[in-house]
């Protein structure tokens, strides 16, 4: 038994999820707990066999669960998000354990995924094409929309199931089957999810889920003449391969990549309400978010304010493992870390200022731990300012009105979040206006009560809607048909 004491891991151990059941694997993947940096479970490691085992299966049941009424699919999805609303302690400690995150942060995450099972069950017969005007009496043209086939889904550790949840729930609302690869490195949650789907009743081969290598599994699935559609949430290089193998194949492609989304604070702002979003926004998950506030730009009036508010605020976060359920735990693993303090190298060589945190603030301990970090002294064309680091480290820059601080945001090629601090909603709607970038966020950083909200990307973040209410466009096409009257 692993140590999240779960029975939902049992049926996963040393197993790949194929064809509605779990089949042991012949080669094992190790999970381990950050904080500890030990093995606490195994489950099965796929390689190129068995995704095409899982492709075969998914092309078997793709017709029939095409043919399945839309309103029987989506009792199905709701049948799902009640299960996971059931499992929800149980779900939280195995991905509070996988990822290394506190245990509360997991809580929101599975019921913010349990959400959109229930959102898209809702919606899977409420998806339907248009009836058009004609210039003939004798003419009647309309549209259907047609789920695409059998989807490959390739997702990141760092939120595994609302990232699982955000890309199934549309994708097999829609009518199309699935061939799920969870990260190598935060297989489990998307596993148990797996289990509670097959309890809902999900047909054998509708959904398959294959945790393994991108080299190997992932290469299998995106380079498959049997796959109509690839999504990917992932990094922007990676991203850039994807789409490369959706040319080749001539099949539609979703990308949801990087970031490095600002908090922008003007001088009238309620820093009261700002400060700690902001601080919540560079250190939830330890910062490993793509939508994650990794810039702070700040009025120069009140910039020495807001800076000391951040850097005690941080300094006052307390961090341990996932069952100590405090305010941050560590990173996911030996090569998260290292790229987070090579960033933090790379900022002090760069000439930035560590206000707290920093490399030399870690103490040793067993755990891929990092302090939460602020840097002041930051100019535009330094790489801390620019690329994405994927940790607890926050960048700080001045600025003079609305033109410089949308100048400032745009000093990235990634366009994924902004957010304004502001009691002036004509300046709040000057910027939401001016910036490239996805979503915008007004006295807040993103969004989640808002049930359907896009999680739309731009630039080097990507194209796609995510688990919003265009997300089943995505995973179906349209057909146009016209009908002359005899």
């Amino acid at each position: 038994m692993s140590s999240t004491d779960s029975p939902l891991l049992d049926a996963t151990a040393r197993s790949l999820f194929i064809d509605g059941r779990w089949d042991t694997a012949d080669a094992v993947l190790p999970v381990v707990d950050p904080a500890t940096q030990e093995p606490f479970h195994e489950v099965g490691l796929a390689v190129a066999s068995d995704v095409e085992r899982a492709i075969d299966a998914a092309r078997r049941a793709q017709p029939g669960w095409a043919a399945t009424p839309a309103s029987d699919r989506g009792a199905i999805l709701r049948r799902w998000s009640d299960l996971v609303f059931q499992h929800a302690e149980e779900l939280a400690k195995i991905e509070a354990q996988d990822v290394g995150k506190p245990l509360r942060h997991a809580f929101d995450n599975i019921y913010f995924g349990g959400s959109l099972f229930a959102y898209f069950g809702g919606y899977a017969d409420k998806h339907f094409g248009v009836t058009l005007p004609t210039r003939a009496n004798d003419r009647r043209g309309f549209t259907q929309r047609e789920p695409l086939g059998v989807c490959a889904l390739i997702i990141a550790w760092n939120v595994p199931t609302v990232l699982a949840a955000a890309e199934l729930a549309p994708a097999l609302a829609a009518g199309n089957a699935v061939v799920l690869k969870p990260s190598e490195h935060a297989p489990l949650a998307p596993m148990a999810l797996a289990e509670l789907g097959r309890r809902a009743g999900l047909p054998d081969g509708v959904l398959n889920v294959v945790p393994g290598f991108g080299p190997d599994a992932g290469a299998a699935l995106t380079s498959s003449r049997r796959i109509d559609h690839i999504s990917f949430v992932g990094s922007t290089v990676t991203g850039r391969a994807i789409a490369h193998a959706a040319a080749d194949l001539l099949v539609p492609v979703k990308l949801e990549l990087g970031g490095k989304s600002p908090n922008i604070v003007f001088a009238d702002a309620d820093l009261d309400a700002a400060v700690p979003a902001i601080v919540s926004a560079i250190t939830e998950n330890a910062g490993q978010n793509c939508n994650a506030g990794s810039r702070l730009l700040v009025e120069s009036a009140i910039y020495d304010d807001v800076i000391e508010r951040v850097a005690e605020q941080m300094r006052s976060l307390q961090i341990g493992a996932w069952h100590e359920n405090l305010d941050m735990g560590p990173l996911i693993n030996a090569g998260q870390y290292e790229r987070v303090t090579g960033y933090q190298r790379i900022a002090a060589d760069e000439g930035a200022k560590a206000v707290t945190g920093g490399i030399d603030a870690d103490a040793p301990r067993p755990g891929w731990f990092v302090a939460p970090t602020l840097f002041d002294g930051v100019t535009p064309e330094m790489r801390i300012a620019r690329e994405e680091v994927f940790g607890p480290v926050l960048v700080a820059q001045k600025f003079d009105g609305i033109d410089d601080a949308v100048a400032k945001a745009a000093a990235t090629e990634f366009g994924l979040l902004v957010s304004v601090w502001t009691n002036d909603i004509t300046q709040a709607f000057g910027v939401a206006d001016k910036v490239k970038s996805g979503q915008v966020s007004v006295n807040e950083h993103g969004n989640t009560s808002v049930v359907g909200f896009p999680f739309n990307v731009t630039g080097e973040s990507g194209y796609n809607h995510g688990g919003g209410y265009n997300a089943m466009n995505e995973y179906t096409r349209e057909k146009a048909i016209t009908i002359r009257l005899l």
